[in-house]
């Protein structure tokens, strides 16, 4: 398909700040169902009997199902469109928000299943949506979104204890964030892009099995995955450490939430970083160290630190996710395969991710030391530092002529 066709078939949809402030209303949800948990857990724990186990599987189940149902955002995207796929997210998100403070336990573990098949599907969709609606500053409008999710990840981590005490308990506190899903399903309805035709499937903008035979394509979901699985930690662990190390819960509380708020500033500007170079490899090194100083910092370092620990916790997380999503724009040629690798990228990514808040919560249940902890979680630096600099490198997948799934 030349590119001239290929623009035929692009949707005929709002302006361009109207797209982009939809796709910052629909980032602001993809986070508070995953960060308003943690500062909650206490309570749930004390109130529902869950063991330490049970609590840490909480914690590791909407994680696990970004990996596992990430993967069907394509296959959805082909048989109903991309928009109504993620208006159905959407719905689903809304649904299990409001099932997670109802049934008791077992509506909090089903809830929070399809709050995370339903934020694997979202997240999946967006970075090509992206890539079709602004193809010449994807990867800054990448920044853009990434921004909106560390600032629904910084409400929902920070409004849960309001919230719990000012509506009368941790579950309609849960509950409530259903409220923005359903704003953003409104808003999506209302203004989403509309194709003008769908195109027919064609061979030449690969597959996933293409895909899977492609070491770029596992650099950018091995990088995915270990940089995500330190972002759950913090989502799900953090103040239960920060805590451990001798903090109290109201202060451990903000600590995450300033962690996550500080997030907001290198989510945005990585982007614009990663662009001064011949490729991302520097930015991406500088965001990793950041990442690594904060968590030795706020688990080994004087307690006197601990602020400046966060500030570096946040900065480096920030842009290392920013640069994660902004890696899948940058390596693929073309709006459609942008959209297998996303689905590969967060499929996987996610999947591995989810050992490690299942990995803390064993260490923690075992009573490993804080050091051991700190040890493990630097180790998880180090191995996405080594696939950052093969994944960092300026390469691009692409279809040459006869088909073939190509890197250049």
């Amino acid at each position: 398909m030349t590119m001239k066709s290929a623009e035929g078939h692009r949707a005929l949809g709002p302006s361009a700040g109207v797209f982009v402030a939809l796709m910052i209303l629909v980032g602001l949800n993809l986070r508070p169902a995953l960060s308003s948990l943690a500062p909650l857990l206490p309570r749930i724990e004390a109130q529902t009997g869950l063991p330490l186990l049970a609590i840490g599987a909480l914690t590791t189940l909407p994680v696990l199902c970004l990996g596992l149902f990430a993967p069907l955002a394509p296959w959805l995207s082909r048989r109903l469109g991309a928009e109504r796929t993620l208006s159905l997210a959407l719905l689903v998100l809304a649904l299990g928000l409001v099932m997670r403070g109802l049934a008791g336990s077992a509506g909090l573990f089903a809830g929070t299943l399809l709050v995370g098949a339903a934020i694997g599907v979202a997240g999946t969709l967006l970075p090509a949506l992206v890539k079709r609606e602004l193809p010449a500053g994807a990867d800054l409008m990448t920044g853009v979104y990434t921004m909106a999710l560390c600032l629904g990840g910084a409400l929902g981590a920070g409004l849960s204890i309001p919230l719990a005490d000012g509506l009368g308990g941790w579950p309609r506190a849960l509950m409530s964030w259903a409220a923005l899903a359903a704003l953003a399903l409104a808003a999506w309805q209302a203004w989403m892009p509309t194709p003008v035709r769908r195109p027919p499937p064609s061979p030449r903008t690969g597959n996933t099995r293409a895909l899977l035979g492609q070491p770029l394509a596992w650099q950018v979901t091995l990088y995915m995955g270990c940089q995500s699985s330190l972002a759950y930690i913090v989502f799900g662990w953090l103040p239960t450490l920060l805590v451990a190390r001798g903090h109290g819960e109201a202060e451990a509380g903000w600590l995450m939430g300033v962690s996550v708020m500080v997030q907001l500033g290198s989510a945005l500007a990585a982007p614009w970083l990663a662009r001064l170079g011949r490729d991302q490899r520097p930015a991406l090194a500088l965001v990793l160290c950041l990442v690594a100083a904060g968590f030795w910092v706020l688990l080994e370092g004087p307690l006197a630190w601990r602020w400046g620990g966060v500030i570096l916790l946040g900065l480096g997380q920030g842009g290392g996710f920013s640069l994660a999503l902004s890696l899948i724009v940058l390596r693929t040629a073309d709006a459609r395969l942008a959209g297998k690798l996303s689905g590969m990228v967060q499929g996987g990514g996610y999947t591995l991710a989810a050992l490690g808040p299942l990995g803390v919560g064993v260490m923690l249940d075992l009573g490993l030391a804080l050091s051991t902890i700190s040890g493990v979680l630097l180790g998880v630096v180090a191995a996405a530092g080594a696939f950052a600099l093969l994944a960092g490198r300026d390469r691009r997948l692409m279809t040459d002529e006869a088909g073939r799934l190509t890197v250049r």
